[in-house]
């Protein structure tokens, strides 16, 4: 395929995802029956996002050209091992590999090896090219890249066996919002959607607030009821009743409107259904500190990424702020 029938499947594959075919239907219920947190808001929304915001005609060639992307390119065999704590979460990857021409290896996360699997299919039933340039493995070996995401753990493993290669690796990242204390009730309905979007699970929720001192909390909270309907998922509400027991126990101060607990905590990591918050003396010092950590993905406030925006990347947005094209191109 040259650059021009790749682009075209692409859009063919946003309109598809689009549409909510029946076949389509079934593998989301195939999804969630294998991973409960896949639940089909959720998987609708990753499905609508990369639909929107990827597989757009203007958007791919803006993308392509940017790169001078063309079909003088040497494939390479890249390997991709995939994460699963989200719905397609690995979908950025296979895209980027995908347009720039190279042929991939795929290695799925056992928590999300339906829909993505289903979409491979789907476009070698559209051209049978596909089969030739996209195959998903269990095993990886004999690339000359690689790709891989995983918790912190795993990617020490990940360096161990693919760093004499050219690889991007990644680990555990995640999101925090700095608030001015000026925000409005429609400005925190939006930050509920970092939040809560995914039960919090990726890389781009917010899982940390920055307050300033003596900062009221219940407007937020108010605002953060709109996702009470979590507490209907028993995976949910496990880890919401564990949490706060062990707060409970312990003793701490904790903050809730009964399905989300907001504690103060230094950690900018936090478990599914907490949320944790330190309070600043200066704004921008505390911004500046954050575009320097290393375990930040995204920052939510006013001058940055805008409060709800956070889960909605656009092509341009690289996990780990690392440009995959730029490195596939380099190859």
């Amino acid at each position: 395929m040259n650059l021009a029938e790749r682009i075209t499947l692409m859009v063919k594959l946003g309109e598809y995802l689009q549409e909510g075919s029946d076949e389509l239907y079934q593998i989301k219920v195939k999804a969630f029956e294998k991973n409960k947190w896949f639940i089909e808001e959720f998987v609708n929304l990753s499905i609508n996002n990369i639909a929107a915001n990827y597989l757009q005609q203007n958007k791919l060639k803006g993308w392509v050209e940017h790169y001078h992307i063309d079909d003088n390119i040497h494939p390479r065999k890249i390997g991709i091992i995939m994460a699963g704590n989200i719905p397609l979460v690995g979908f950025h990857d296979f895209l980027c590999v995908f347009i720039s021409g190279h042929h991939q290896l795929i290695k799925l996360s056992e928590k999300d090896d339906v829909l993505l699997k289903h979409i491979i299919g789907k476009l070698s039933e559209w051209n049978s090219m596909v089969a030739n340039v996209v195959s998903i493995t269990t095993l990886l070996k004999d690339c000359d890249a690689y790709i891989a995401t995983g918790s912190s753990n795993s990617a020490r493993y990940f360096h161990y066996y693919f760093g004499k290669y050219p690889s991007i690796i990644r680990n555990n990242k995640t999101s925090v919002a700095v608030l001015s204390g000026d925000e409005t009730l429609g400005q925190f309905a939006f930050l509920a959607d970092d939040v809560h979007t995914y039960f919090g699970l990726g890389c781009r929720n917010v899982s940390k607030l920055y307050v300033p001192e003596k900062y009221d909390f219940l407007m937020l909270l108010n605002a953060f009821r709109k996702y009470n309907y979590l507490s209907d998922f028993t995976k949910y509400k496990n880890n919401y009743d564990y949490n706060l027991t062990l707060l409970i126990m312990n003793h701490k101060f904790y903050m809730t409107n009964d399905n989300i607990i907001l504690v103060e905590n230094n950690n900018v990591f936090s478990p599914v259904s907490e949320l944790h918050f330190s309070f600043y003396q200066n704004k921008q010092s505390v911004l500046d500190e954050l575009s320097a950590d290393e375990n930040i993905q995204c920052i939510a406030s006013d001058e940055n990424i805008p409060y709800g925006k956070t889960q909605q990347p656009d092509l341009f947005d690289y996990a780990d702020r690392v440009d995959t094209i730029q490195f596939l191109l380099g190859l």
